[in-house]
């Protein structure tokens, strides 16, 4: 600060009421030697100022354009895919000073309810929500979406090799139909392999005649967690925890509104541009992952 208080007040051609450099040094007690080290400085450090205005401005888009959900992670993978060399403690100081947040998210209610004379299948995943191969392994899941013209449902499938929702089905109801909608969209854009797990909670909607018929059509193997306990479906759930957050809507004004909104988050959003970290790939999308996860599995030519 003294320095700069000097070079402002220092006697020059537009300042000729200015004050000599000497005398103010030695008013202030700085070397001479000290201030012009200041000024030779100068320019490296206000280009490191330029640049991390710039850096926070990239930020700042990042975390916008994913809706503000985005913490130091994922804004750090993202700036390193645009060239960046950046690491994450940079990029949590300069979130903690811009005060620049990710979305917590917070725990969800579960929607189905069990059939209780419905047989129930056995747990094939065993919370192990992890897979090598696309189309090996599916979870499924039902959601509300609270609208002015009443609820709306919403039905996924996801593939927990990618985390790519590969099918999902939005109606008035969640009767049976709509978990059947859902897992035929997986079926046609899934490349499910034939004895693939379709894993999901014991609701009624999934120990339904309609859904196990679809199940033996499609050659797949059905799978449920226990009753009551969400963690035994914790990769389907967390997705719709993800999807209210990062939406950010409490109450839509319409059907077609909600309707709208999730398809862009599914389809726009989530699949093609949301970064998540892969043990093999590092920060991918769920697109990204099929194709990289699809060429590792292809055998040599």
């Amino acid at each position: 600060m003294r320095y700069a208080f000097i070079d402002a007040e220092k006697a020059t051609e537009t300042n000729p009421g200015g004050h000599s450099v000497a005398l103010m040094c030695r008013v202030l007690g700085v070397s001479r030697s000290g201030y012009y080290a200041y000024l030779a400085a100068r320019p490296a450090i206000e280009e490191r100022a330029r640049q991390e205005d710039e850096l926070v401005a990239e930020i700042r888009h990042i975390h916008n354009v994913s809706r503000r959900a985005y913490g130091v992670p994922r804004i750090t993978a993202a700036l390193r895919r645009i060239g960046h060399q950046v690491n994450h403690k940079r990029v949590e100081r300069m979130m903690r000073e811009h005060d620049i947040r990710g979305i917590t998210r917070r725990r969800r209610r579960g929607l189905t309810r069990p059939d209780r004379k419905a047989a129930p299948s056995p747990d094939l995943v065993g919370r192990d929500f992890t897979a090598t191969e696309p189309g090996t392994k599916l979870v499924s899941d039902i959601t509300y979406l609270p609208t002015l013209a009443g609820w709306w449902y919403l039905a996924t499938v996801i593939d927990l090799a990618t985390r790519e929702v590969v099918g999902y089905a939005m109606a008035d109801h969640h009767r049976a139909g709509l978990v059947v909608d859902a897992l035929r969209m997986a079926a046609s854009r899934g490349e499910l392999k034939e004895g693939c797990i379709a894993h999901s909670d014991r609701g009624s909607e999934y120990t339904s005649r309609e859904y196990r018929t679809l199940i033996r059509e499609l050659g797949l193997r059905q799978s449920m967690g226990r009753t009551g306990s969400c963690y035994d479906n914790a990769a389907a759930e967390s997705f719709f925890g993800l999807l209210k957050a990062e939406i950010g809507t409490t109450i839509w004004a319409s059907r077609e509104a909600a309707r709208a909104d999730v398809f862009r988050f599914i389809e726009v959003e989530y699949n093609r541009t949301r970064l998540r970290k892969h043990p093999v790939y590092g920060y991918v999308t769920p697109f990204e992952t099929r194709a990289l996860t699809t060429q590792d599995l292809a055998p040599a030519a």
